[in-house]
């Protein structure tokens, strides 16, 4: 006959091989769970409160997006939260890219567990149509016969924009030149009216100006062609191969947060994104769903951690 206490245990050990988790010898989760996230109206807000609402019905707790003002103010916080899965973290690659700009008080692989790679965020290589160019190759020999003449516009330094058109410079051999801007938004305005030359810029925000004719798309900066960028070839398939640069936004715990909550919470997070509705939501904000394995992640984190720092110290971003 079995004591109530060897109940309770097998109980938990049930849960738990059923992707349930226990932390401390509770049920997990037995209360809300907050996702920080940076400022309202980017793509780490918006991805986080879709996110949010998904999965908190299957958790059977309210999910709270907690948002911060990018940059460390909102990481710092959840690489110091206590391992037990009740705060959580969703960020771009800014994440890691972000160390190698300026001192932080974190160290992602070691202070982060990554949950699932969510969704990929590709940007557009566009150009004013005044700039007498219509593909990734006549680009690259306008800007080799016209060294240091040519510019681009990117927002803050480090961004997906920004290291994008340094990726491109670094692999084509060439020095188009930077104008910075204070953010994605002024950066793609400038654009449209001819103040620079072009951008790698998020396909939400060119592809009504690429639609309005205003802009002019050559490529898309993803591995393989993207349906947010319909009738673009990518860069690397145009004159410039293994060219890959996009904005990965992912899902974090502390580090040491037990692996049976991280997986039950990768669960419930890829489960969410392979819905048809939540798969056209994302798409109509700019975005291709990924959810990937916890494993698949850290494999892709540490890949890119490795590329993006030597992007940075071959093209001197940190001193720009």
């Amino acid at each position: 006959m079995q004591t109530p206490k060897t109940s309770i245990s097998i109980l938990f050990t049930t849960m738990t091989l059923f992707g349930f988790g226990t932390v401390s010898g509770q049920i997990y989760p037995n209360r809300p769970i907050r996702i920080i996230a940076s400022e309202p109206g980017g793509g780490n807000d918006f991805a986080a409160r879709v996110i949010a609402q998904g999965i908190s019905a299957p958790l059977g707790q309210q999910v709270i997006v907690d948002n911060r003002p990018a940059g460390v103010v909102a990481i710092e916080p959840a690489a110091k939260a206590p391992p037990d899965g009740y705060t959580l973290l969703l960020y771009s690659n800014g994440l890691w890219t972000l160390p190698f700009i300026q001192s932080v008080p974190y160290d992602v692989l070691r202070d982060f567990a990554p949950i699932t790679l969510a969704v990929r965020a590709p940007n557009i290589l566009a150009v004013h149509p005044s700039l007498p160019v219509k593909t990734v190759k006549e680009l690259i020999a306008l800007a080799k016969a016209r060294p240091g003449e040519l510019n681009y516009a990117s927002g803050s330094t480090g961004s997906s924009p920004h290291l994008s058109a340094e990726l491109f410079n670094s692999m084509a051999g060439v020095k188009i030149v930077r104008i910075n801007y204070k953010g994605s938004g002024p950066a793609v305005s400038a654009l449209v009216g001819g103040q620079v030359q072009l951008m790698f810029a998020t396909s939400g925000a060119a592809e009504p100006h690429l639609r309005s004719g205003r802009l002019r798309g050559l490529a898309v900066t993803s591995a393989e062609p993207s349906a947010l960028a319909p009738g673009l070839p990518t860069v690397a398939a145009s004159g410039l191969s293994g060219y890959e640069s996009d904005t990965p936004y992912g899902v974090y715990a502390p580090a040491k947060t037990p692996d049976a909550v991280i997986q039950r919470l990768n669960q419930e997070i890829v489960k969410f994104l392979a819905r048809t509705e939540v798969k056209e939501k994302f798409f109509g904000a700019g975005f291709d769903i990924v959810a990937s394995t916890s494993e698949r992640f850290a494999t892709v984190l540490k890949a890119d951690i490795v590329r993006m720092a030597k992007l940075v110290k071959d093209a001197g971003i940190a001193t720009q």
